[in-house]
């Protein structure tokens, strides 16, 4: 109990010390920004956003404002934008200025604007440049990322074949897959299954992507200046990430004992060897600290959104059983079941690919996506939005609810398939936005190419064909 007035007495003190200078001031700096609640001082739009359901509040606001709208979380403004019209003029049309990388408070005790993903200018472009580089010799080398992803997938079916047809969750079995085969890019090792290393490694990823979506969490985002100092659940994210980077740093010292410079073996060996190259470049990227963090983007980004992806979209297929049969007949019909699905298949599975494709669209895996920064105060929709060093931008996915009434389908047509036709020559966009099967969360600074697509295929479609299997 009086742990909790403290912690009261704190906030009422920090909120009286801060609503002169919030309250004061000027209204001209706040009078061309995008439409939104009032803020109270200190405390936003706290009143108007539930930690616990935040994108459904987002939603309210933007049937009542429009795709382009401001809030506050906390003291900090972000400006939201919604639809696809509005994230693609943005982040496709006018990247140079919408491409900056905001701050997420629960990393940057970590990060600190270090690695791929939360970096910016000159270092977020040399890193991308040379990680997509990197990541792309691994797909021509002598064993293929498609290969090492052939193999994951069989021992996932093995592993589904386990349960006999009994009811399971499939999430730890589909999270392991995933996790492998990013480790076998990055660190150069596949784990096994029961490996205690590779187990807690994966416990700690998928406690820290909880607690971020806990209301806690959101109240961290929210209020992190203050209750950085306060206990509470946010302490124990910051020690699960540094656990994970301590991981990874081990693995990176193993590579170094080892290091073959004529054969590197993994995106580590890559890095290690740049940094080799650059050694006497005083203001080079290519250092242990970017690596540890870039490793851990690659590690943690990669392994949770290629699950939950997965996850969704076998649920999607157990509520969907006449798309799932139209997907399994395909893929018998193409690929049969003597061995596993590749790349070139894809052309001649114009139905699955499409459903795949739904299933990133639909399943929203990453509702608000990563915050964004503006490069520049800019001009958007008539509205003026300044550059601030705040989170300032956030977008996010378009999953089917979320479609303006224009570019919505044709009723009567399953959820799943809102963009098919389905006919003996294919299948072709005829009923709605031709860019709808595009992930709209991609943008210049996703650290994959085209062949992100490679990572989920595979194991999806041996996912899908081994839950088949255990109902037949």
């Amino acid at each position: 109990m009086g742990g909790g007035y403290i912690t009261t007495l704190l906030l009422l003190v920090c909120i009286s010390g801060l609503i002169y200078l919030l309250v004061r001031r000027p209204r001209s700096q706040r009078s061309h920004l995008p439409p939104g609640p009032t803020p109270l001082p200190f405390l936003g739009n706290v009143l108007q956003l539930k930690a616990e359901g935040m994108v459904n509040s987002l939603r309210e606001l933007r049937d009542k404002y429009g795709p382009v709208f401001t809030v506050h979380l906390g003291p900090r403004r972000v400006v939201v934008l919604w639809g696809y019209e509005a994230v693609k003029e943005a982040l496709e049309d006018r990247a140079d200025e919408f491409s900056g990388r905001g701050k997420l408070a629960a990393f940057e005790e970590v990060v600190q604007g270090f690695g791929l993903l939360f970096s910016n200018g000159e270092r977020w472009r040399q890193l991308r440049r040379f990680s997509l580089a990197a990541l792309q010799d691994f797909g021509t080398g002598q064993r293929s990322v498609e290969e090492q992803i052939q193999d994951e997938a069989q021992r996932l079916v093995e592993e589904f074949r386990k349960t006999k047809g009994l009811p399971f969750d499939p999430t730890f079995f589909l999270s392991r897959s995933a996790s492998s085969v990013i480790c076998t890019i990055v660190f150069g090792q596949r784990f096994d299954y029961a490996d205690e290393s590779f187990l807690d490694l994966l416990a700690k990823t998928n406690q820290v992507f909880m607690r971020l979506s806990s209301t806690w969490g959101q109240l961290y985002e929210m209020f992190s200046w203050i209750m950085r100092f306060l206990p509470g659940a946010h302490k124990q994210i910051f020690q699960d990430l540094e656990d994970i980077n301590s991981f990874i740093l081990e693995r990176i010292k193993a590579n170094q004992v080892s290091l073959d410079r004529d054969n590197p073996r993994d995106f580590i060996d890559c890095f290690l060897l740049q940094m080799e190259k650059e050694i006497l470049n005083p203001t080079t990227e290519f250092h242990l600290r970017n690596l540890v963090l870039t490793a851990f983007n690659l590690f943690f980004v990669g392994t949770e959104t290629v699950s939950s992806t997965l996850s969704y979209g076998l649920l999607i297929l157990l509520k969907h059983p006449e798309v799932e049969e139209k997907m399994t007949q395909e893929i018998d019909r193409v690929i049969g079941r003597s061995r596993m699905p590749a790349v070139e298949d894809r052309s001649r599975m114009p139905y699955t690919d499409a459903v795949i494709h739904e299933i990133q669209r639909f399943s929203d895996v990453i509702p608000m996506n990563l915050p964004h920064a503006l490069t520049q105060d800019t001009h958007f929709r008539g509205y003026t939005i300044p550059k601030v060093t705040a989170h300032n931008v956030r977008t996010g996915p378009i999953p089917f609810p979320h479609l303006s009434p224009a570019l919505k389908c044709q009723p009567g047509v399953t959820p799943l398939e809102p963009a098919l036709h389905q006919s003996q020559s294919g299948v072709t966009e005829q009923n709605c936005h031709p860019s709808l099967h595009a992930n709209p969360g991609i943008e210049p600074r996703s650290p994959e190419s085209s062949s992100s697509l490679l990572y989920p295929l595979p194991l999806l479609l041996s996912a899908a064909r081994a839950q088949r299997c255990s109902q037949c």
